[in-house]
């Protein structure tokens, strides 16, 4: 199934000619709310073939589609209210210091995006997933490089796209679909190709994006490479409720068998006794769990020789050790540290300070605040930063903002008194965060994620009728926009 340079040109040129059809904003929404139903129509045909590629079994994929479909309409309800345009309307005023000509601003899409696919979730961040509904959404046809880990369910799903689209005129070429690592990169390089969104490792995520930065004309890459997702335990968190924050960490750790993004990859915990009880409780509840399949043997071999490395570096322990589970399974556990190995760089246990995908993580258990800062000022960025704080600290007692402040230049998303793993579609969310966590500053969860596949362009004294709708006095498309320093709705 991999794509030839000339499969890879011609599909590229299909969604460059396909832009025109996305321009009106009505067919672009009857477009995504098309694609969401058939989506639907389908969800029976579509878990059984995701099941079968990625094992990831009926209960979760049938909810990761919900949210797929979901997100499809959430962006229709973007594209139609339009305040994602960002019209500001400026009419000439002579008394200004320098004088203020006509200006008049909006956004406009910036063309093909190349969308690579992520292996953990075959829906959502895949080829109908979160980088294709936003980028179709700013009016930007898509090509897709599909995750090798399920080729058939990234056919089945683009063929009900391309339907979607054909059923509302626009050209079945707005969706794009590629096989293959040549293809990958050939694709980055296209010079048709505006822009790219990227969800994976880092070494293939940094590949990319130094190709995307190398072209001729670079292109903005928005990729999502790795994360560490910390998490801090205050003393008096610990002391108020070890158990249930033992269970709790056991639960989001071991989720989808450790291969989730924001899966809490490091725990700084308490050294004294609540710490030992929250260890206590971890070991507990990680023991109970079952052994499960990764994504890949690729995947489970990297695990493996992760969680063996880690494992052997000095003062390392494994109060539930990480290993094998079976022929193609990994059972998961955790591993533990004195923070003060990881307070100073330079050394082996830095590998500790990197994401290991699959179902492990580091507790390091420091003696005072001091060695938990000093860890927290080495970490690189993150998707999301964690903070367990007591009542007393919750409600504004001892170091609960402070440490806040601490988590806040780690990190896109900062949680007090819960767990990462679990994502929201909602306007507010933050999926992102400083390198390498991300290659943007821009979320690719929620509704801003449109935001990375617009350009502004601002009109300067141009006469009304020459306009495009969107700028005009009178408003026709009834936009939210800012007129004269006002904000209108």
């Amino acid at each position: 199934m991999e794509a030839t340079a000339q499969e890879v040109d011609s599909a590229v040129r299909a969604a460059h000619a396909a832009r025109s059809a996305l321009a009106d904003r009505t067919v672009r929404a009857a477009f995504l709310r098309t694609a969401a139903d058939r989506l639907e129509g389908a969800k029976e045909q579509l878990v059984e073939v995701a099941d079968a590629e990625t094992a990831l079994g009926p209960v979760r994929l049938t909810g990761e589609l919900a949210r797929t479909c979901y997100q499809l309409r959430a962006f229709a309800d973007i594209v139609d209210e339009g305040a994602f345009l960002d019209v500001v309307i400026d009419h000439p005023d002579d008394t200004a210091t320098p004088p203020v000509p006509d200006l008049r601003r909006y956004k406009v899409p910036l063309g093909v995006v190349a969308v690579y696919s992520a292996s953990n979730f075959p829906f959502a961040f895949s080829v109908a997933g979160g980088d294709t509904a936003s980028a179709l959404a700013a009016g930007c046809p898509v090509v897709v490089k599909a995750h090798p880990d399920h080729p058939g369910l990234s056919e089945l799903v683009a063929a009900l796209l391309r339907r979607a689209a054909t059923e509302h005129g626009v050209p079945e070429g707005v969706v794009g679909l590629v096989h293959g690592f040549e293809a990958g990169v050939e694709l980055v390089e296209h010079p048709l190709v505006a822009a790219a969104g990227f969800t994976g490792s880092v070494r293939g995520g940094r590949a990319l994006f130094d190709a995307a930065a190398a072209r001729p004309v670079p292109i903005p890459f928005h990729g999502e490479l790795g994360s560490l997702n910390p998490v801090v335990v205050t003393e008096a968190a610990a002391a108020e409720r070890a158990e249930a924050i033992g269970s709790g960490l056991a639960g989001s750790m071991t989720m989808g068998v450790g291969q989730f993004c924001v899966k809490p990859g490091l725990v700084l915990a308490p050294a004294g006794a609540a710490g030992d009880r929250l260890v206590k409780s971890l070991t507990e509840a990680v023991s109970d769990t079952d052994a499960g399949v990764l994504l890949d043997h690729r995947m489970r071999d990297n695990f493996l020789a992760g969680v063996a490395e880690r494992a052997a570096l000095p003062d390392v322990e494994s109060p539930v050790t990480p290993g094998a589970g079976g022929e193609h399974s990994v059972s998961p556990g955790f591993l533990t540290v004195p923070a003060d190995r990881l307070a100073t760089g330079g050394g082996a246990h830095d590998l500790l300070l990197e994401e290991c995908f699959g179902p492990i993580t580091v507790v390091a258990r420091y003696e005072d605040d001091d060695q938990a800062k000093a860890v927290l000022s080495r970490l690189p960025g993150n998707l999301t930063a964690t903070v367990h704080l007591s009542t007393e600290e919750a409600a504004g007692e001892g170091r609960g903002a402070e440490i806040l402040a601490e988590l806040t230049p780690l990190a896109g998303r900062v949680l007090v008194n819960g767990w990462p793993t679990g994502v929201a579609v909602a306007p507010a969310q933050h999926h992102g965060g400083p390198y390498p966590a991300t290659t943007s500053t821009s979320t690719s969860v929620g509704g801003t994620a449109i935001e990375r596949w617009l350009r502004p362009v601002a009109y300067q004294n141009a006469p009304e009728a020459l306009l495009p709708p969107e700028l005009r006095d009178d408003n026709p498309l009834g936009l939210p926009r800012r007129y004269d320093g006002r904000l209108e709705r």
